[in-house]
């Protein structure tokens, strides 16, 4: 089970106050201004995908639910506050009462996401909703991001295990403790990070740095010492001095002179510097010469998915590989740009006003109203066609046909038959109440692994991906249009 406790990991301290500022100052006005109270609809998604790649993967949900359920103002922040002279004593006496009731709806993590649909709906008083922005956004903005980056990388490596190696690189303690959630849901085997097990539940794994064989008089008697302490899960790093001709010759020798007269197997080397392709080639045609082709031989030093799919190509022997700084930072594309935007309000008679954002940025258009989303699956292969964003009270009919199209090439059309069809998004909150139980991070990982496995391969792809389709209900698309034509009318004006 999950650490459920929201706290900083470095002192213990409520996150309550981890907002931005202007979440608190809009929080002031709208009591002052009689509108706190009113019901708002907020949406949080992101309008692009990190590295040019066709698909993201949802995560940071178990976050956001520990945030949520332990929302508390001390007296410590409320005199803060105080000491601003912004904010009216009515405002404060708010927060020192203050009492989370939003509905909250999320997609699961684990499952493929893509840009324009919601991944988090709040729905609440508007204080309380426009309040917890921040920490809605970093959240998912992180987790999300590395979770992509390490089922990328986790593919390009082709079934071999991925351990997380990125800790001392991380943006930070959460950086790193997170980050090592994130890559194992998005495909790594462990991390290197031992609080992340403790947390999370999730394989922390190590062996020796270079330090252990510079400390010793000379390599062969550093690898002894390794040997004797670690019998049974003897890994080596060989390239310390020089992999083939002193690394790889003294690993041999430890394997043949110590472990296998005590009965035990050797378990691998590891390759961190030089040509990664011509250095495995060389060890795997050796150790196979010398009895030892069980022996595994694992890489890291500066990888990703890149890096690692040249190497295969080239003809690397690998088996298994540690990934840090690339992974754990998302080095090529370190920022997900996810936003949160307001998209409806209720009137006094609970009634839904669909609100939108306009720009000159097609791009940066929302999609208004109150919304939720379809996976439609092929029936036949198994696979999904697209998703389609509908308002709240939409209901698609499976036993008949679905006609989907462009949302802005709107002549673009595809008339589906056979088909399935699964509502991506589950309510989390009920009235501030906890109404979902995440699953641990292993069970998350296996939702990645069985929902990427039905998306086509083309929308996998790293370079040039498919398209996948996002497109928008009729009802849906049609307020939208009549939404657009009012503001553009009223600015002409």
């Amino acid at each position: 089970m999950e650490y459920t406790k929201n706290f900083d990991i470095r002192n213990g301290r409520n996150l309550t106050m981890l907002v931005d500022f202007y979440e608190l100052t809009m929080g002031n006005g709208y009591l002052q201004s009689s509108i706190g109270n009113k019901t708002a609809y907020f949406d949080m998604f992101f309008r692009r995908v990190p590295d040019g790649g066709g698909y993201c993967i949802m995560a940071g949900v178990q976050q956001i639910i520990e945030y949520l359920s332990t929302l508390k103002f001390s007296q410590e922040d409320i005199e803060y506050l105080r000491s601003k002279h912004t904010f009216s004593d009515e405002f404060l006496d708010y927060l020192k009462n203050f009492e989370f009731c939003c509905d909250v709806w999320a997609v699961p993590e684990g499952n493929p996401v893509f840009p324009n649909e919601p991944l988090v709906t709040v729905k609440g008083p508007a204080i309380q909703a426009q309040f917890i922005e921040t920490m809605i956004l970093l959240t998912i903005n992180h987790q999300t991001l590395i979770a992509t980056k390490a089922n990328r990388i986790c593919r390009a490596a082709e079934g071999r295990p991925v351990m997380e190696f990125g800790s001392r690189r991380a943006q930070g303690y959460d950086g790193a403790i997170y980050g090592a959630r994130a890559a194992v849901i998005g495909g790594c085997n462990s991390t290197a990070c031992t609080i992340a097990e403790q947390m999370f539940g999730i394989p922390a794994v190590g062996t020796m740095a270079h330090s252990w064989i510079q400390l010793f008089p000379t390599e062969y008697e550093a690898f002894e010492a390794w040997s004797e302490v670690y019998p049974d899960n003897c890994v080596l790093l060989v390239d310390t001095y020089n992999v083939l001709k002193s690394g790889l010759p003294n690993a041999i020798k430890i394997f043949n002179e110590v472990l296998l007269p005590k009965g035990y197997r050797p378990k691998g080397i590891r390759i961190d510097s030089g040509d990664i392709t011509y250095l495995t080639k060389k060890c795997r045609e050796i150790l196979d010469e010398a009895g030892f082709d069980y022996v595994d031989i694992i890489i890291s030093n500066s990888l990703d998915e890149f890096i690692i799919r040249d190497v295969l190509s080239q003809g690397a022997q690998v088996d298994a590989l540690g990934v840090g700084e690339r992974l754990i930072t998302a080095k090529s594309e370190p920022v997900f740009g996810g936003v949160y935007k307001l998209a409806a309000v209720e009137d006094d008679f609970g009634n839904i006003i669909p609100k939108i954002k306009i720009s000159e940025n097609e791009e940066k258009i929302t999609n208004p109203g109150f919304k939720k989303i379809y996976r439609i699956f092929d029936k036949v292969e198994n696979k999904a066609i697209a998703d389609l964003i509908t308002l709240h009270d939409e209901v698609i009919n499976e036993n008949e046909p679905i006609e989907i199209f462009d949302p802005i090439y709107t002549w673009k059309k595809k008339r589906i038959k056979d088909y399935y069809i699964k509502e991506l998004m589950v309510k989390i909150f009920d009235n501030g109440k906890l109404v979902y139980e995440s699953p641990d991070v292993m069970d998350i990982k296996r939702i990645v692994e069985e929902e990427t496995e039905k998306m086509w391969p083309e929308v996998l792809r790293f370079e040039n991906p498919h398209n996948y389709y996002i497109d928008l209900s009729k009802d849906l698309w049609d307020l939208k249009q009549e939404l657009l034509n009012k503001y553009s009318n009223n600015y002409e004006e």
